[in-house]
């Protein structure tokens, strides 16, 4: 019985995690002679280090302290000492306005440029100046323009939201084959029935390539920005469990923003295949 290629793949992807979960137990497990290790060193890291182990959680102790954050992820003991639901759910929030606000700029705007040749090369030196800016030198201007930390950082989402979702839908518009927009036009389609009828469903699979392409982009960024405006969010969670020396914690919200940007990828892949048609 020949098994599928999902099948296959999934067991392949099993046996890789659980050999890197196995390797990472023993990396973890062997002990060192902690006469090497700088008194003030074994001091700070605590029992795990000047017992001899490795400093370095294994699996087994991230897998309970992750189950402890699961078992309360929305708690709330002050500023400092927050569940991680909440930590996401801030994190989360902040993409999600940030996202939208670009969406709601960069596709109408997308959409001008690809249908107007003149648009396009009146905005092309713009664009081309401002793309190539880190977001992250933008939170400076926007701390000291907005004066708030997290409305900062929402701007900057959208800063780094906004570009790939116009250059795509700019692109994806512009590249609509002229034949379909000929027969609109001569049965005399306006221009605004034809740009929803004919030029968005045929440019919709590149514009929804530029927004997810966007999100990946913007969860990266959120992390970065929140290291450095504070308070909430699970960047702000990171940088702070690394002030505790919390390496435990630091793994479990590496692995969480992976899965949440995974997440994030696979909702808009889907719309993506959903709007995809073969020609």
């Amino acid at each position: 019985m020949t098994l599928s290629l999902r099948l296959r793949a999934a067991i392949v992807s099993i046996a890789l995690l659980a050999a890197f979960l196995g390797a990472w137990h023993l990396a973890t497990r062997s002990t060192g002679a902690t006469a090497n290790m700088s008194p003030e060193y074994a001091k700070l890291m605590g029992l795990t280090a000047t017992q001899g182990k490795s400093a370095m959680p294994g699996p087994l102790d991230v897998g309970a302290k992750l189950w402890e954050h699961l078992k309360r992820p929305f708690y709330d003991n002050g500023p400092n000492d927050k569940g991680l639901g909440i930590q996401l759910a801030y994190s989360i929030g902040r993409v999600g306005l940030g996202y939208l606000i670009a969406v709601i700029v960069a596709i109408p705007l997308g959409f001008m440029i690809g249908m107007s040749p003149l648009i396009s090369k009146a905005l092309d030196p713009f664009i081309q100046v401002l793309k190539p800016i880190s977001p992250l030198a933008w939170m400076p201007l926007a701390l000291y323009t907005i004066k708030d930390s997290s409305i900062s950082a929402i701007f900057v989402i959208f800063i780094c939201s906004v570009w790939p979702m116009l250059l795509n839908t700019a692109f994806g518009v512009a590249s609509v084959r002229k034949e379909w927009i000929n027969v609109a036009r001569t049965l005399e389609v306006g221009t605004v029935r034809r740009a929803f009828t004919v030029i968005l469903p045929a440019a919709a699979p590149t514009i929804l390539t530029g927004m997810r392409i966007s999100i990946g982009i913007a969860w990266l960024v959120i992390v970065a920005a929140e290291m450095l405006v504070g308070g909430t969010g699970i960047g702000y969670f990171v940088w702070n469990e690394w002030n505790n020396l919390s390496i435990t914690n630091v793994i479990i919200a590496i692995l969480l923003i992976g899965l949440v940007g995974m997440l994030l990828d696979q909702v808009l892949a889907r719309f993506t295949r959903m709007v995809t048609f073969p020609e």
